[in-house]
């Protein structure tokens, strides 16, 4: 049944219901029949799927190759499982998971906690008696009674309407408030014109009303745009594809060195086949960069605090990163570039025009005129009309005031208050609003009638006007001076209100009478104000190559106003009626040259998604709304409010803004092009020395095979061992990796372009490193181990301390590129410290046992650190010839 359409007696007749209510028997069978009255929630948040979702990841699925390798050796004959390599890979392994599982698990639960009131309490007629219930036993046929304030529980039709208002913006997008009254509507009659319905997650703004409820749970239409959206599918982001692929190739190199190395050790030294297999799983670990999820995930959490630090919820750990390559930002306006609260902002009385300061709730504001300030009591006429024509009230917090009402009543509330007016006067009488008066009147106890309304509407009341203080004539001159201003002002986005009063006699006269032979007292403009601290990050932005869209509902005039006080261009507007006359090849077109779209609605914002989607843009779009979900689910980064987001909103999105700021879009897009860089320099640096470990087990055995076989049989069959290598991986790798998520920004961040959708992270300058590191390794440090082959446990010892060492210092000369010093990054220098000394502790200790190494002497160490200063030397030369073909990671604008 179309609840909306069909007369209130059928609708009540079909749920079985009166305005009396059900009983309390009825009501529980049909909870039992329909369910809770809640929004079910996909089983994506399952804590078991959140934690097996960590390790679904080739690098991961080659680890766990690598370790079962391990065991399968202690089948061979003479061998023994490697329990010691099994654990430290183990151990590895879990880490990866702990790190992953912890931040999604706490981002779920972050969630959970920005649900305001989830299941608010609800008035419901049962056995012709109100009563409160939890809104998740209401039931259809429920009678409901909502007041000023409250959350909607449910779909219903409206029986009763006083003076009712409504704030639909989350479930359609129209930030203007919605009046609510009994009716009949025609069939087919839009969501957003259905005047007679209310809908769950929307929220009562004015008035009171009775209403019997139609739909509950997922049948309301706020479930079902939830269960849509359930239906699409997660989405990986480019830098999980690339690690997804790095994974592949890893795979592949390995293979087909080991199949290489196996056939030139077979045929030509007749190694045995637990030499190839111990050669096998020492090429295998010395590929496989066994720290890089570990440390990738490390690095993403540790980047998601600060990003949480500022504001900024993240629900998935790849999105971190994801953040540095947005290009194009589609953001609401009202309460993310705006403050979200009507202020306001100029006075028109007594033929002098005045601005007000301060915006928000802030009461300090000044009034000016001609840029001086005035004694607030020159105003007090029609800040009283405004203060206490109202139903607005304030509420003392022990931290802040707080105020309840309509924004446009908090605002005259307000305005009155920083002239100083603290206390209501006691009412007689009050005449409501309704859209058919647009008027509102009060009698105060001094038997003064105070006007607000629609400015023509109370021009048409009023026969006098106040100037100089005088009540004089107001003659066709002066009302339409008064209509003139009134259109100035509404040009520059004001929504005004016009204000009069008169004492009254008979207080029970009629309301007509009452409200006749008013006197004009002037205008008060107000407006919800920009940001102060959003033109700025605007700009910032643009200067880092990225285009901001504003795609907000209200009308051009307002739109075209905020937008020009916060730098975007003005003169071109599109309307979502000129957006539904375009092609999608025209939409294409105009999305890259126009900021400002207005009257848009949340199906226009998918297809200005859509259309810079297919132009291959990163984009990154704001919603709050239930009607936004699916644009948040489908763009690139989608990011809910988390103080005006419906929850809907929010497990739609990527990112959740706690304080609904465009500053902290703009904070979170910078903190994630410096964790981009990051990991960029872990991932340089791991494939970098395992590069080096490569060469070292590939030529070192290659080398042995042929011209040292009889060192080369057995267990002694590798130049490393493989708990050598993965200790390497683990200590030099681990710690130093992990801190240089502390490195701090590069000066100049948000002045780079951004990098591409297809830009990957491994560029040509990393391969470039990747493919020169290790030859130059292998030279410089590969000698030792064969100057001490006579005795191979020694040797390697010495080439197992020189890797680690090399490997530690490989992180300064990776940072020498971004312009960072070690003293930069206190915590690198502490983990570069500790790895570097967890060596002489494995080789001067009982540990040595378990790793299989000797103590050094001096002349051991004086060799390794001339083969690293050599190494040094050598590698820093490559570096730079490096960095003058391809540039240096510097943060100019390109």
């Amino acid at each position: 049944m179309n609840w909306y359409s069909e007369p209130m007696d059928k609708v009540l007749s079909e749920l079985n219901t009166s305005e009396d209510g059900l009983s309390t028997e009825e009501a529980e069978k049909r909870l039992k029949e329909h369910g809770e009255n809640r929004i079910k929630e996909s089983e994506m948040d399952s804590p078991l799927k959140i934690l097996v979702n960590q390790f679904k990841d080739n690098l991961i699925y080659l680890l766990i190759i690598a370790m079962v390798l391990s065991i399968a050796i202690g089948f061979l004959p003479g061998q023994s499982p490697r329990y010691l390599e099994v654990g430290i890979i183990l151990l590895i392994l879990l880490a990866n998971g702990l790190f992953g599982f912890v931040q999604d698990y706490k981002a779920e639960k972050a969630i959970e906690a920005l649900k305001e009131m989830s299941a608010p309490d609800v008035r419901v007629s049962r056995n012709g008696k109100r009563k409160t219930i939890n809104s998740k036993e209401v039931v259809p046929g429920d009678i409901i009674h909502l007041e000023q304030g409250d959350a909607v529980p449910a779909d219903a039709r409206v029986i009763q309407a006083e003076s009712m208002a409504t704030d639909e913006a989350a479930l359609t997008g129209e930030s203007v408030n919605v009046s609510k009254e009994p009716c009949e509507l025609e069939e087919d009659t839009p969501v957003a014109d259905r005047k007679n319905m209310v809908f769950k997650n929307t929220h009562i703004v004015k008035g009171r009303a009775k209403a019997v409820v139609t739909e509950t749970g997922m049948d309301t239409k706020v479930g079902d745009i939830a269960e849509k959206i359930q239906g699409i599918e997660e989405r990986e982001t480019p830098f999980q594809e690339e690690v997804d692929k790095m994974g592949k190739k890893i795979s592949y190199l390995v293979a087909g060195i080991v199949i290489v190395v196996a056939i030139i050790q077979y045929s030509i030294t007749g190694a045995a086949p637990v030499t190839i297999l111990l050669m096998a799983v020492s090429l295998a670990i010395a590929a496989i960069p066994e720290s890089l999820p570990a440390i990738v995930t490390f690095t993403l959490a540790l980047g998601s605090r600060k990003m949480l630090k500022k504001n900024a919820l993240v629900r998935r750990l790849s999105v971190v990163e994801n953040l540095g390559s947005v290009n194009f930002i589609v953001t609401d306006k009202t309460g993310t570039l705006t403050e979200a609260l009507m202020t306001v902002e100029k006075i028109y009385f007594q033929e002098q025009e005045y601005e007000v300061t301060a915006t928000g709730t802030d009461t300090d504001g000044k009034f000016l005129k001609d840029g001086e300030e005035v004694d607030p009591e020159e105003l007090e006429p029609i800040l009283e009309c405004g203060f206490h024509c109202n139903n607005a009230e304030k509420v003392d917090n022990d931290s802040e005031m707080d105020f309840h009402g309509s924004p446009t009543e908090e605002a005259l509330l307000i305005s009155g208050m920083k002239a100083g007016i603290e206390e209501k006067k006691d009412r007689l009488k009050s005449i409501p609003f309704s859209s058919n008066r647009k008027r509102m009147t009060v009698i105060t106890k001094d038997k003064t009638a105070y006007m607000k309304g629609a400015p023509e509407i109370v021009l048409e009341r009023c026969n006098r006007i106040l100037i100089n203080g005088e009540v004089k004539e107001l003659t066709e001159e002066k009302r339409q001076e008064i209509i003139d201003k009134n259109h100035e002002y509404a040009k520059e986005a004001l929504r005004l209100l016009g204000f009069a009063r008169r004492k009254v006699e008979d207080v029970d006269a009629s309301d007509d009478e009452i409200e006749n032979d008013m006197i004009f007292l002037g205008l008060q403009g107000m407006i919800d104000p920009p940001r102060t601290e959003v033109k700025k990050a605007v700009q910032d932005c643009r200067n880092a190559g990225i285009e901001v869209i504003m795609a907000t509902g209200d009308n051009v005039e307002t739109a075209k106003a905020v937008g020009k006080k916060l730098g975007f261009d003005s003169d071109k507007v599109i309307t979502g009626n000129d957006l539904n006359e375009m092609s999608e090849e025209e939409l294409e077109e105009k999305v890259k040259e126009v900021e400002i779209f207005a009257r848009i609605t949340p199906n226009h914002k998918v297809r200005i998604l859509d259309a810079l989607k297919k132009q291959d843009y990163n984009v990154a779009m704001t919603g709050d709304g239930v009607n936004d979900a699916p644009a948040l689910k489908d763009a690139d980064i989608g990011i809910a409010m988390g103080q005006r987001g419906t929850d809907v909103a929010k497990k739609a999105s990527d990112m959740i803004l706690q304080d609904d700021n465009f500053t902290t879009i703009r904070d979170a897009i910078s903190e994630g092009r410096a964790i981009f860089d990051n990991i960029r320099k872990v991932t340089n640096q791991l494939l970098s020395t395992n590069s080096g470990e490569v060469m070292f087990v590939f030529i070192g055995t290659l080398i042995g095979g042929l011209f040292y076989p009889q060192y080369f049989t057995g267990a002694e069959a590798v130049v490393l061992t493989a708990v050598m290598l993965l200790w390497v991986n683990f200590a030099s790798d681990g710690p130093p990796a992990i801190a240089l998520g502390e490195d701090p920004k590069v000066k100049g961040i948000m002045k780079r372009t951004p990098r591409g959708r297809e830009e990957p992270i491994i560029d040509k300058k990393i391969l470039a490193m990747i493919a020169g590191t290790g030859p130059i390794a292998a030279l410089t440090m590969l000698p030792l181990f064969f100057i001490h082959i006579e005795n191979i446990i020694l040797a390697q010892t010495i080439l197992f301390v020189s890797l680690g060492l090399f490997e530690i210092l490989m992180f300064h000369i990776i940072r020498r590129d971004y312009n960072l010093k070690l003293i930069d990054n206190k915590y690198l220098i502490s983990m570069m410290a500790l790895a570097a000394v967890s060596y002489p502790i494995l080789i001067y200790t009982p540990i040595a046992e378990i790793f299989g190494v000797l103590p050094l002497t001096a002349t051991h160490w004086g060799l390794i650190a001339l083969s690293l200063i050599l190494f040094l030397l050598i590698e820093t030369l490559y570096a730079n010839l490096i960095s003058k073909i391809y540039g240096k990671r510097t943060c100019e604008k390109t």
